[in-house]
């Protein structure tokens, strides 16, 4: 089970190459201390989704 406490910025890309493969890797890029994870709608829920 995985319980939520802290909230990550990262960086992504949707772009797919020919053979299917994510061409560039999701990347951690710091800890949002400013936010709690009640700011952030769950994953696959929000703006972003679909």
């Amino acid at each position: 089970m995985v319980r939520p406490e802290l909230v990550a910025e990262i960086s992504a890309d949707r772009a797919i190459d020919h053979g299917g493969i994510f061409r560039h890797p999701l990347r951690f890029r710091r800890l949002r201390l400013d936010a709690s994870v009640d700011d952030v709608p769950r994953f696959g829920a929000g703006l972003a989704a679909g």
